[in-house]
């Protein structure tokens, strides 16, 4: 008797071929078989109306933290996602000391925007080896996880202080290579790092990574190549400035692997935005000159980016006086914003920025940004309007009219930075780039930026937008996309697709409804912090290894993931094993 069958389903397989309907049966986690399925079962699904297909693959998730209070994964479990992978940006949580993690805890509160308290209160912290943390979440998982080995990590515990300031002697370099490699014996999927100068630690400093010299980055990337089933992620500056291709195509050659990074992003269809897109592109093209491979994660579709003055994420990537305020102590910094005179100093620096050619220059118009949510009473009326409105109405200046919220609330005002890219001929660029064999859609940054972004919801993203609406992408080729080529990137041993044999990870959604709902906020943080999220519409049933894990789109409670441990569920994809069948038409 089978365990479960999916009857009458348009079944997409993952491959991009053309669909089918027909059944699926499936036993002991596996699919055993396709087509028209004879037999009882002890669960049927009916799926008629229907698609069945391979369960979504989500490259770049932070979802190390949040296993511990969410072994569920949610909200990516309801959208329709089957297998994520963590650990990125160097900011893994394993391996750990206890004095390593007194310091990467609330790094990781700043730079990813996990709430302190929450990481206190919700996470063990009590491993040590990379295989420790891992065999703590064997058998409570909702999803199959697994999770890069960062460097932000490894130099903590080499380096303790010095990790922040300070290059590695040549003992210390050997010491994060052994480290490294003992990580990647335990089953880490790979190395990760960050060279990105918006990642900056509690205090305000570059992170660990971003400390190392490129030979410590080169050298660092080539233990990978040591270890079955391994790859290498970097994020870079996403200027892609002098040197920046040439490092990254060192770091590939080094561990032999393609080299992921995030993210790619589109928030218009200007002529700076095209020639930004292409020369992010163009990386990719000059490491395939050299024998390397480099893979852009695309992003689905322009973010809502919530930020405040006191976290100063985001903001913090602009020079000048930008760079350095978020430095102070909170009380010092309320004080500053406060002050006539600093303000004239971050307008003229944010006024500088705005006008840059960077891919970043939009987080500079101040004017531009719209307040979404405030703590003080009186100000309310101003929800929902643009600071450079407001600042017209009180004739005021914008980054007056921004402090002054801001300070009233003691920095914990929302604003929504200024954002493009939702029309239809951004969607039909970005139909080119999901095609283009230099990128994977993905990027959802899931378990990260709770109080910041929305992208988790990816897959209900490009359904919703890509396929039925601005129709730039058919839905084979979007599954496909999301299913087969992710797996294929990350080494993901028979997932992927809906095939005899392989692992049974299915999602079965309806393509005439399938969305994400609106954003929202919810308080089921621990410690009391509320986080970003956005209902799925349209995904009826989800099942991992077998069992179904959302039920008439209501969680089971079921945890029958596969923590996912390298050389055992994954493989070695070398280069140029990710290339798709396209390059970008410009």
């Amino acid at each position: 008797m089978l365990d479960l069958k999916i009857v009458g389903g348009r079944i997409i397989d993952g491959t991009g071929e053309p669909s089918f309907t027909g059944d699926v049966g499936i036993s002991g986690g596996r699919i055993v078989s396709i087509g028209k399925v004879e037999g009882e079962a002890r669960e049927t699904i009916d799926a008629s109306d229907l698609v069945v297909a391979p369960g979504f693959v989500d490259v770049h998730t932070h979802y190390d933290a949040q296993v511990f209070w969410d072994p569920a994964l949610s909200p990516s479990c309801f959208h329709g996602v089957t297998s994520i992978v963590g650990g990125f940006c160097g900011f893994s949580i394993a391996p750990l000391t206890q004095e390593s993690a007194a310091y990467i805890r609330p790094m990781l509160a700043r730079v990813e925007g996990m709430a302190l308290s929450t990481l206190e209160q919700a996470v063990p912290w009590d491993w040590s080896s990379f295989g420790d943390f891992l065999d703590r979440l064997d058998g409570r998982i909702g999803l199959n996880a697994g999770f890069f080995c960062g460097h932000s990590a490894i130099r903590s515990i080499v380096m303790g202080d010095r990790a922040v300031g300070e290059e590695a002697t040549r003992e210390e370099l050997d010491q994060m290579k052994a480290l490294l490699g003992k990580s990647l014996s335990e089953g880490a999927m790979g190395f990760s790092t960050t060279i990105s100068p918006s990642h900056s630690d509690a205090d305000g400093n570059p992170v660990p990574s971003r400390w190392a010299s490129r030979e410590e980055l080169v050298e660092l990337a080539s233990v990978v190549a040591d270890y079955e089933g391994t790859g290498l992620e970097l994020l870079p500056d996403l200027e892609f400035g002098p040197g920046t291709a040439e490092l990254m195509t060192d770091f590939s050659l080094a561990g032999g692997r393609p080299v992921n990074w995030n993210v790619l992003t589109l928030s218009g269809t200007s002529k700076s935005q095209l020639d930004r897109l292409e020369h992010q592109l163009r990386a990719s093209d000059f490491a395939r000159s050299k024998g390397a491979e480099i893979v852009a994660l695309a992003a689905p579709s322009s973010p809502n980016v919530f930020l405040t003055l006191h976290s100063g994420a985001i903001f913090d990537m602009m020079t000048g006086l930008w760079g350095g305020i978020f430095k102070l102590p909170l009380k010092i910094r309320i004080s500053a914003f406060a002050d006539p005179e600093t303000r004239v100093r971050l307008a003229k620096d944010a006024a500088a920025w705005a006008g840059s050619t960077r891919a970043s220059a939009r987080i500079g118009r101040l004017a531009e940004y719209t307040v979404v949510e405030v703590k003080t009473p009186e100000n309310k009326h101003y929800e929902g309007k643009k600071i450079g409105d407001i600042a017209a109405a009180e004739g005021k200046e914008p980054i007056d009219v921004l402090c002054d919220i801001a300070v009233a609330d003691r920095l914990l005002t929302s604003f929504m930075g200024p954002m493009g890219g939702d029309d239809q001929e951004s969607y039909e660029w970005r139909g080119k780039i999901w095609h283009d064999d230099r990128t994977v859609i993905g990027a959802s940054d899931a378990g990260a930026h709770i109080d910041m972004i929305d992208t988790f919801a990816f897959s209900t993203m490009v359904l919703e937008k890509g396929v039925r609406e601005h129709k730039v992408i058919g839905l084979e080729e979007a599954v496909h996309q999301m299913t087969e080529i992710p797996a294929r990137l990350m080494g993901l041993v028979d997932r992927g697709l809906l095939k005899t044999g392989w692992h049974a990870d299915i999602v079965i959604f309806d393509p005439n409804t399938v969305a994400r709902g609106d954003i929202y906020s919810r308080q089921d943080v621990p410690g009391g912090e509320f986080r970003l999220y956005a209902d799925a519409k349209g995904i009826d049933h989800v099942i991992v290894n077998g069992v179904p894990i959302v039920r008439r789109s209501v969680h089971t409670g079921a945890m029958p993931g596969t923590v996912l441990r390298s050389g055992r569920d994954t493989r070695t994809v070398g280069i140029p094993a990710t290339h798709k069948d396209t390059e970008l038409v410009t």
